[in-house]
């Protein structure tokens, strides 16, 4: 495996996508990050504590499981399903959907129709550590850590403190390793 980003690289990552944030949302307009279960959910709340610290402002962190909205839910027969919590009315808001690693982009148009069901946000946009492309949906971040080039058979996993007990990300090139004989 190749390792792309550790701890402190994620550290800058999620501090220059908070500055970001905050940039384009100087006002205390109603803003709210909403983590894709599971990887989302604690980068949503470390944009959060950033996001606080660099605009003293508290943003509400929120939780959607998209199991139920994926569109190859028949292929996923033990999907094991999470709480969603959304823990303010999102009429009106800005949401910020957090996730770890965008590829194909369904997965984030599943969260979209999930977020649809809590109400009628003013605005969605898109915040994930990893752009790896590669996209079958029209669909691309507003905030991006890093952007990873990465061919279709490669894999890419977060590790996060909060659920792995280690910060990195990794792309598996084992496809090309067992391909060549490694």
């Amino acid at each position: 495996m190749m390792q792309s980003m550790d701890g402190p690289a994620i550290d800058r990552a999620i501090a220059r996508i908070a500055h970001e944030i905050v940039e384009r949302h100087p006002d205390p307009e109603p803003l709210v990050l909403v983590g894709m279960r599971t990887r989302g959910v604690p980068l949503a709340e470390r944009l959060a504590r950033r996001v606080e610290s660099i605009d003293h402002r508290r943003v509400p962190v929120g939780a959607i499981d998209i199991s139920l909205y994926r569109d190859d839910l028949a292929q996923r027969p033990q999907t094991r399903m999470q709480p969603s919590r959304i823990p303010v009315d999102i009429d009106g808001a800005v949401i910020v959907l957090v996730d770890d690693v965008l590829y194909t982009g369904r997965s984030i148009r599943a969260a979209l129709d999930a977020l649809i069901h809590y109400g009628r946000p003013a605005s969605i946009e898109l915040a994930v550590l990893i752009d790896r492309g590669h996209r079958e949906l029209p669909i691309r971040a507003d905030y991006v850590g890093k952007n990873v080039p990465t061919r279709r058979s490669d894999d890419v996993r977060v590790s996060l403190v909060e659920i792995d007990e280690v910060d990195t990300d990794q792309v598996s090139v084992f496809a090309e390793e067992l391909a060549n004989g490694r």
